[in-house]
């Protein structure tokens, strides 16, 4: 699914499509004993989506199965013997992923030169786009080319669905840990969410270009913008088990040939 061709990356509509996909497919790895943490990968000239993640690491008790790596081996699995190829085709992906990166994600995203990152809320603990450090800002990675870049990072997008998703997660015990705990005392909070300090990710002009400059208000008042300012409960509480055969189905419209010959 692509949107029409007037349609450009900072369009709020364009976020909204990319990223409900991300908050699906965390759903459905909620609902299957995981940690609700999803992303997508979208082709920047496309507009088509090339990858996609959930975290597996319950699954596979494997630590580094994040989302975004099981994301990054798709697109690698497309460019075999072809280090060079596989960089600059991540130089053109823009991610979208439900949480903040973690440390070690952040700087994998950033070493493979991804474009720009999006993402809904905040990791408090682990973040490494803004909260915790600001591993995208770095000034020692090059791009393929060899030259500094840094990194953009947007947050905001279905954040308050983002956090909820984590909630229910929380609350409920996980028997796959190797000390889970009792969480029946634990009572869910619906109503409740925290301010976002924009300033910790983006600046003011930043956050313009992104999300028009009448939502501008919302960086001095660390609150969402209003497209993402109420809960789409229906988004969040439904099921999709074929979410992963319709994100095949998406991948497989992208042809690797067409993408060559966009860079020509």
């Amino acid at each position: 699914m692509t949107l029409p061709d007037n349609e450009n990356d900072n369009n709020v509509a364009s976020h909204k499509m990319y990223m409900g996909w991300a908050i699906k497919l965390a759903k459905y790895a909620l609902d299957h004993g995981e940690t609700p943490v999803a992303c997508i990968f979208v082709h920047y000239k496309s507009k088509q989506i090339v990858a996609y993640g959930m975290n597996d690491t319950n699954n596979s008790l494997t630590g580094i199965a994040h989302a975004e790596f099981m994301a990054i081996e798709q697109i690698k699995s497309r460019f075999p013997n072809d280090p060079i190829g596989f960089n600059q085709f991540c130089s053109d992906c823009i991610v979208y992923v439900t949480v903040e990166p973690c440390i070690m994600c952040a700087s994998a995203l950033k070493q493979l030169n991804f474009k720009k990152i999006y993402f809904g809320c905040g990791n408090d603990r682990f973040g490494g786009n803004g909260t915790v450090l600001s591993i995208n800002q770095d000034k020692s990675t090059v791009n393929y080319n060899g030259v500094v870049y840094k990194q953009k990072s947007i947050p905001g997008l279905y954040r308050r669905e983002a956090i909820m998703l984590l909630r229910y997660f929380y609350v409920k015990e996980n028997k796959r840990s190797p000390n889970p705990r009792i969480k029946l005392d634990r009572n869910l909070d619906k109503d409740n969410f925290p301010q976002i300090n924009w300033s910790h990710y983006m600046n003011n002009n930043l956050f313009g270009q992104e999300f028009g400059l009448h939502n501008l208000s919302h960086f001095q008042t660390m609150d969402d913008i209003e497209e993402f300012s109420t809960i789409d409960w229906n988004l969040i509480d439904s099921t999709y088990d074929n979410i992963l055969n319709d994100l095949q189905l998406e991948t497989k419209h992208f042809k690797l040939n067409e993408y060559k010959r966009l860079k020509v």
